[in-house]
């Protein structure tokens, strides 16, 4: 008669496994690359290319960027096969900068940005390229707090002057 064998469960399998994934909880902020996240199509990137007040410029790679009044940031890519031959470099160089972004997008929300490479950004290690991606981060940063400060001025002072006294006829009163 064959022995009969008998498996123990441990105590922890019989509770439902939770998702400990990032970004799965109801209060936590999500850090997913989602289609919401990025600049899809033509009509997306042509505001950027157009009109880009943040501009950082690198000798590997170019970084423009414009609000969307939006409460996430948007990311396009142009990864240049002129500028880097092997597909294995542009995915690499991808990869770093949407994960740059992903752990940088709460200081760039409310930005639609497009990353241009340029001639030897494959000739960069992972290290380096994170660095010089993270130090013009730091430059858009720093643009758009000075583009903030500037247009709070500016509908502040729009907000607090008088409007010009108009006469019977329609003119202002200093004409």
């Amino acid at each position: 008669m064959p022995a009969k064998i008998e498996f123990q469960q441990s105590a922890s399998s019989n509770q439902p496994q939770s998702d400990v994934r990032f970004g799965s909880g109801s209060n936590s902020a999500s850090f997913r690359f989602t289609k919401s996240l990025r600049l899809l199509c033509a009509a997306d990137f042509k505001p950027v290319f157009d009109d880009a007040p943040f501009r950082s410029s690198h000798q590997y790679f170019l970084i423009l960027a414009r609000l969307n009044h939006q409460t996430q940031p948007r990311l396009g890519l142009v990864m240049a096969k002129k500028h880097m031959k092997l597909a294995v470099e542009r995915n690499r160089m991808k990869r770093l900068i949407r994960e740059s972004l992903r752990l940088q997008q709460q200081e760039l929300a409310g930005l639609d940005i497009v990353v241009l490479s340029r001639k030897g950004m494959d000739s960069l290690s992972n290290s380096e390229f994170s660095q010089q991606l993270n130090q013009q981060w730091q430059r858009i940063f720093k643009k758009m707090r000075h583009h903030r400060l500037t247009s709070h001025t500016h509908s502040s002072l729009a907000a607090n002057a008088e409007p010009p006294q108009v006469n019977a006829d329609g003119k202002t009163a200093d004409h």
